[in-house]
């Protein structure tokens, strides 16, 4: 099998990963296109000896790495002060352990072949990161989410990073209400909502008057994950793990110029 076909199946999931870790879209998009035309280029230099997935996210990180290597990983524009210290908090190679690990899904085993260290420094990357991002931020959190026991585990883990919950809205208009009632400083929302009203519909209606990251937390991730702009940097697919979804609000507020500050 050619090296295109068997990476194709994995690229919508790298650009998740790479959205994530630049922390926008466009930088992120950026970086998964120069790595393909990086393997163009020079297609002996993708590894054989691992999956093909693993492989692709090796060849990115290699990638990812040489660019940002000797200098902070920020983004064009001015800074605040809280997004600043975010990211001198974190060091380039333990946000990418961690990311591997909770959103990504990958074993400790191949984030170790992906990052090319061994196991025991793959893990202690992935908890020195945890710990890093947990101790930088905190805010308060509306959950857009129709199912009650899904609405519960969401709410108990944000609870648990120490953040505080809005609310919770079943609907479009419930959102929207609570939005204006008390401004959150984070969204996490499902796309399909209680009486058939749309949850990307209703997070669009909220940035329309409030900048705020937002998580999609959702079994339809191929809705979101077009091609089309815009798309979500930050998404999360049940059925999902509590690691996962606690590792993605970690990596939103991160970025997030009100890390840190509760609303």
């Amino acid at each position: 099998m050619s090296i295109a076909r068997s990476i194709a199946p994995h690229l919508p999931y790298l650009r998740r990963f790479a959205r994530a870790l630049e922390g926008a879209q466009t930088g992120g998009d950026a970086f998964v296109a120069a790595t393909l035309e990086a393997l163009i280029e020079d297609p002996a230099s993708f590894p054989t000896h691992v999956s093909p997935k693993v492989g692709l996210y090796r060849v990115f990180v290699k990638l990812w790495s040489s660019t940002h290597r000797g200098e902070k990983p920020l983004r064009s524009g001015a800074l605040t002060d809280a997004l600043q210290r975010n990211l001198e908090a974190l060091t380039p190679a333990s946000r990418q352990a961690f990311l591997l690990r909770t959103v990504e899904g990958f074993s400790q085993e191949d984030v170790a072949a992906i990052l090319e260290i061994d196991a025991d420094e793959a893990a202690r990357l992935i908890d020195t990161a945890g710990r890093e991002i947990a101790e930088q931020v905190a805010t308060s959190v509306l959950i857009i989410e129709d199912e009650p026991i899904i609405a519960l585990d969401i709410e108990s883990m944000v609870r648990e990073l120490g953040h505080e919950v809005t609310g919770v809205a079943r609907t479009h208009k419930e959102a929207v209400a609570m939005v204006k009632a008390r401004p959150p400083g984070l969204v996490l929302a499902d796309i399909q909502l209680a009486d058939g009203s749309s949850g990307l519909d209703a997070v669009n209606e909220i940035l329309t008057t409030l900048d705020t990251p937002v998580i999609f937390i959702t079994a339809f991730p191929e809705r979101l994950l077009t091609g089309e702009k815009p798309e979500p940097a930050f998404l999360v697919t049940k059925p999902f793990r509590p690691e996962t979804v606690k590792a993605t609000i970690s990596q939103a507020l991160f970025f997030d110029r009100k890390a840190g500050r509760k609303s």
